[in-house]
């Protein structure tokens, strides 16, 4: 059995969904940089070093979510299209018993 190929304005649709995900976490990763940077420099000013470095509390935690961020934007596509097949298979199977 040969794969479905979408028809193009239905690529269309699916490129700009994904150029929508790449954008908006782009966005979420020059958010991340800015305000760190601002707490960074926060940090600096009311002590600096030689003080506690409390910012890396909000980096890390908040670096995890960038991280899955990422990896559901560039690389979750694969298991959810993998997943879909097996779906569509199951149900498909379903109909013809």
């Amino acid at each position: 059995m040969g794969e479905y190929m979408p028809a193009d304005e239905e690529l269309r649709q699916i490129a700009r969904k994904t150029a929508e995900e790449k954008a908006g976490f782009y966005t979420h990763l020059g958010i991340y940089i800015a305000v760190n940077l601002f707490l960074i420099a926060i940090w600096w000013i009311t002590g600096g070093p030689g003080t506690f470095p409390w910012f890396v509390f909000i980096l890390f935690g908040w670096g995890i979510g960038i991280a899955g961020h990422y990896v559901g934007v560039f690389h979750g596509k694969a298991y959810v299209e993998q997943m879909t097949e097996r779906e569509y298979q199951r149900m498909k199977r379903e109909r013809e018993e």
